[in-house]
């Protein structure tokens, strides 16, 4: 089934460079938004990446974090007073991270050892750096410009952003397949679709493009971005 007209938006929490399979959203809306008005996810991938090990198995890089309170929203998340010592040290089990070349590879190791200021700053500017890399055409801002009604939540919220921006199509991660229903979206004048599972090569962004290429990376990103309904990207 084909997109409605209009325009198609994504909106995901922003994750501390995810799998590959995450960019697919990028390559598929027309624009991305930021989810950083919602909960800091304590046990999710926010503010946590996982990057091969020595012996194959998966080893988790985390930002050094400040203690906050449950309810701390994305948004406001602050690093740790000795976060960057911290972070370098961590950064420092991946040496073929700190021998990265030039081009993306290199703007990302920069960007990874910059000085730290806001957490969220930090993963926003870490995506626009993968997406403009990769030549993905999408338009990124965040949910907390859009100066949102903060009693919504769900679906609601989704629905809100989406037509915020103009859209008329909602496409989704797999996993919002257990957590939205399609009347919801339907009633509001809204298309939704979720992205098929993620099966490509990657699933460790920083070495992915350190050691195999935007181009491979790009074409693994396109040839996957296929969505339920069989729309694919060309």
């Amino acid at each position: 089934m084909p997109y409605k007209s209009g325009k198609t938006i994504a909106v995901m929490q922003p994750y501390l460079f995810p799998y590959a399979g995450y960019f697919r959203l990028h390559a598929l809306a027309d624009a991305f938004v930021i989810l950083d008005c919602v909960q800091f996810p304590r046990r999710g991938r926010v503010h946590r990446c996982e990057m091969p090990g020595p012996a194959g198995a998966p080893v988790w890089l985390t930002l050094p974090l400040a203690r906050q309170p449950v309810g701390t929203l994305i948004r406001d998340l602050r690093f740790a007073e000795d976060a960057r010592p911290r972070l370098d040290r961590r950064l420092r089990r991946f040496p073929w991270l700190e021998t990265a070349g030039g081009g993306l590879a290199g703007r990302l190791r920069d960007h990874l050892y910059a000085p730290l200021g806001s957490v969220a700053t930090m993963l926003d500017e870490g995506m626009r750096l993968v997406v403009d890399g990769l030549g993905l055409d999408v338009e990124i801002s965040r949910s907390s410009a859009l100066g949102l009604d903060p009693a919504l939540r769900g679906a609601d919220r989704i629905i809100a952003i989406v037509k915020a921006l103009g859209g008329s199509h909602y496409v989704n991660a797999p996993g919002g397949v257990d957590l939205y229903e399609p009347d919801d979206f339907r009633r509001a004048g809204v298309s939704l679709s979720f992205l098929e599972p993620y099966r490509g090569r990657f699933p460790y962004l920083l070495p992915a493009l350190v050691e195999c290429g935007v181009e491979a990376l790009r074409d693994d990103i396109l040839r996957h971005s296929r969505t339920a309904c069989g729309t694919t990207v060309t």
